[in-house]
């Protein structure tokens, strides 16, 4: 028997049988159709669901789609178990409240349903038989990491943000919620656990994760404890232990969650279409990769003085060797990091001098002035006369760089509507 709960709490107890005859009743030898009536047991039912969105008028889906149901196939025979992985596709014309539901906007779409989440980000990777294949045996990996003594824990990548927990034994309700928390974020953190390690006696395992006071992380037998290390090389964040319920999926993955996501992120060739896609202009420190002080004092900044404009903004951070054409066209070099420039996804405006970034206000009011259309009125006309603003030295900004990451024009049709 399977047990589990739908987006509304509503409980469903299933039969292994009547699994089995879910899958194949709308199995016709490849990926699953989808429709209103069968997409929520889908969802629920297993771990995993890849679904390709398409419309049978998309020049791009109709490419797409024998290439979709041969790795379909080949997912199938590697993973026949029931409940564990579903590739799913969905004809958003015959089922426009599904496609409306997931917020298709382009063909084909293909997105991922971790548990009958939602994942933030969609599949972007190459479209070949090879490599849905190996994206799903990733996705299907355990996104945790065992450690057998506490002293490895001194060797973890201080560049990277954790959630550790530790627990008696794996067959505990509590690492099951752990678990899933942890497949829906692994995308974002790192996951790692412990079990059995302090045995009778009370163990500080504090100490060894340095993350809190020693009297406050005594650990007695039987208690879990799940904690998070902040990435102490890049960022000033504070380490914190969860203190919510470890019977309460929804609260301990949005406690994980709102520490496995910061509010200043990299972005990277691998991320940066799934960012652009996001509408919002960023504001990206570029910095030498050895120099990780400038990346903790923009994030502080960020963190204390802007964070009333996430909801305006995305907060970047850019390996300035990596992402040197954007360098290039502001007119700058590697020799000139770090450095601080906007992309409104039209220009790039580039704040005058990296050190004026501690001057308070001062970065706030270069967001403001792109926000006013202040930047793009100087670039045209030159500086306002009126002004009593003297310091920020109008730039020739450049066309935008970043928009050129953004998604393919040659992999997509927009929806109708939009053509």
């Amino acid at each position: 028997m399977l047990t589990y709960c739908d987006s509304r709490g509503v409980r469903y107890v299933l039969s292994t049988v009547f699994l089995v005859f879910l899958q194949s009743s709308c199995v016709s030898g490849a990926a699953i159709h989808l429709t209103h009536e069968n997409i929520e047991m889908t969802l629920a039912s297993n771990e995993l669901v890849f679904i390709n969105f398409y419309a049978e008028w998309c020049r791009f889906s109709n490419i797409l789609q024998p290439i979709f149901d041969e790795a379909a196939d080949k997912i199938k025979e590697a993973f026949p178990e029931v409940g564990r992985v579903v590739m799913g596709k969905v004809d958003c014309d015959k089922e426009s409240k599904v496609a409306s539901r997931f917020h298709i906007t382009k063909y084909p779409t293909l997105k991922i349903i971790r548990n009958g989440q939602p994942t933030k980000r969609e599949y972007r990777g190459q479209r070949s038989v090879e490599a849905f294949v190996e994206f799903v045996k990733k996705q299907l990996e355990d996104p945790i990491k065992e450690f057998q003594d506490l002293k490895e824990l001194h060797n973890l990548d201080d560049k990277k943000r954790m959630i550790i927990g530790y627990f008696d034994r794996k067959d505990v309700p509590e690492y099951q919620l752990f678990r899933r928390v942890a497949t829906n974020l692994k995308d974002d953190c790192q996951f790692h656990v412990g079990f059995g390690i302090c045995s009778k006696e009370k163990c500080d395992i504090g100490q060894h994760l340095n993350l809190l006071d020693a009297s406050k992380a005594m650990h007695p037998p039987g208690e879990p404890i799940i904690v998070f290390r902040s990435d102490r090389a890049l960022s000033n964040d504070d380490n914190e232990t969860y203190k919510g319920s470890l019977a309460n999926y929804d609260e301990l993955n949005i406690w994980a969650q709102e520490k496995c996501v910061p509010l200043v992120r990299e972005i990277t060739f691998e991320n940066a279409e799934e960012l652009t896609e996001e509408g919002l202009p960023f504001l990206i420190l570029f910095h030498d990769p050895k120099d990780l002080e400038s990346v903790k004092q923009f994030k502080d900044i960020c963190s204390t003085a802007l964070v009333d404009e996430k909801q305006n903004v995305n907060f970047l951070t850019a390996d300035g060797h990596k992402f040197a054409h954007p360098l290039h066209h502001l007119g700058k070099s590697a020799s000139d990091l770090p450095l601080i420039a906007i992309d409104s996804f039209s220009h790039m405006y580039l704040f005058p001098k990296f050190q004026d970034m501690f001057i308070p206000g001062k970065l706030k009011g270069f967001l403001q002035d792109l926000y006013s259309g202040k930047l793009h009125r100087e670039f045209h006309y030159g500086p306002d006369p009126n002004s009593n603003v003297t310091q920020i030295v109008p730039t020739t900004p450049p066309e935008s760089t970043f928009k050129k990451l953004a998604p393919s024009k040659n992999r997509y049709t927009l929806l109708r509507d939009e053509l």
